[in-house]
């Protein structure tokens, strides 16, 4: 597991803690300096900043302290023994929240959290135009051919540009798997280029769908009419292997296929006989099943994919918006507001109760 980051900022741990502060931690993962400023302005709140390597025995009087954890979605650059569940939980007593650094919560055990009157909050939408844009550079990229004509132009030999013919996307259908943020601006991008657009959600009912740009669709109409299938579906039980050789089969020969979801969604095994056979015509991918993929990968090795490093959302617009609203969002929760990204609201009565008897007064604001 790789924990090497780039020009970490310096959110440093302060020491002026007293009995009446609140405390939040986190790892020291890439954030955006936007989030050291905004909590310089409450002095009040204390902000612990733990090296990714730290040992929980080692941190002891840091979790126990601890009100709100502010904890990276990406599950390869967390620690398994950092992930907000029943054991880490255990270990703190006085924890009220937790706050994802993005839409995805694969480091958070929800039931868990809920159990235990733990709000979880992530930043839905706060990376919504990067991931939309990454989305349609891979479907450009797939789909004309770039990243292979980048390849075969620095490797040299004798070629014809006709070798490297693409194919445009306008006219094209393309069948987003879920419209949620992420996806109704890939739906707006898409028919920017004269596309044709479907989509699949189960938790959206077909006004919304059509309010959001789609064509609403089954699954099974999805994948035999799209020329390009992007999943935009978030990583749970019920979507784990979704896109397996099954779905792949189903899919019209030759389509392509996009992925700027979460890594598990897709097999990866099935997606590579796919394209081997020919039955799918090119990739995108950004997410995989271990970040970043080891060097051997047999998707790796394939000219017509286009491979990212779950990169779609790293942008500096995005992370700017990632840090801002996670810290706002935590500091107004502390504050005893009500968040208005929480994913599990079913622990709000028993976090006010929680609430109360931490500082003495009831949040101010009730669910509804």
């Amino acid at each position: 597991m790789n924990h090497q980051h780039s020009a970490p900022t310096p959110l440093e741990t302060t020491s002026r803690q007293r009995s009446l502060d609140k405390s939040v931690f986190r790892l020291d993962v890439w954030y955006d300096e936007s989030m050291q400023a905004i909590y310089k302005t409450r002095p009040d709140i204390t902000l612990t900043t733990l090296p990714v390597a730290s040992r929980l025995d080692d941190c002891t009087e840091v979790l126990q302290a601890a009100h709100a954890y502010q904890i990276s979605s990406a599950k390869d650059e967390t620690p398994p023994a950092w992930f907000a569940n029943e054991a880490l939980l255990a270990r703190t007593p006085n924890l009220l929240c937790v706050s994802t650094s993005g839409s995805g919560y694969d480091t958070v055990d929800i039931e868990a959290c809920s159990r235990a009157g733990v709000l979880v909050m992530n930043q839905s939408g706060a990376n919504a135009q990067s991931v939309a844009e990454h989305t349609l550079g891979m479907m450009l990229g797939v789909n004309k051919r770039l990243a292979e004509n980048d390849h075969r132009l620095r490797q040299g030999g004798t070629f014809s540009r006709e070798d490297l013919m693409g194919r445009e996307l306008q006219g094209k259908t393309v069948g987003l798997v879920g419209i949620g943020h992420i996806g109704k601006r890939v739906a707006a991008l898409a028919r920017a280029f004269g596309m044709e657009v479907i989509a699949y959600d189960p938790f959206l009912n077909a006004d919304t769908i059509r309010e959001r740009g789609a064509q609403p669709v089954t699954l099974s109409t999805l994948l035999a009419e799209s020329d390009i299938v992007s999943l935009h579906c978030p990583r749970k039980a019920d979507t784990l292997g979704m896109f397996d050789a099954s779905a792949f089969a189903a899919m019209k020969p030759g389509a392509l296929f996009v992925t700027t979801a979460r890594g598990g969604i897709h097999s990866e095994a099935a997606l590579a006989e796919a394209l081997q056979s020919g039955h799918i015509g090119g990739a995108g991918i950004d997410v995989w099943d271990i970040e970043p993929p080891p060097l051997d990968h047999p998707l790796l090795t394939m000219p017509n994919v286009m491979a990212t490093y779950h990169t779609a959302g790293v942008t500096h617009e995005a992370r700017r918006n990632i840090a801002t609203w996670a810290t706002r969002q935590l500091i107004e929760t502390l504050d005893g507001e009500f968040p208005p990204r929480l994913l599990n609201p079913e622990a709000w009565p028993m976090y006010a109760e929680r609430y109360h008897a931490i500082f003495g007064e009831h949040p101010t604001k009730s669910y509804r």
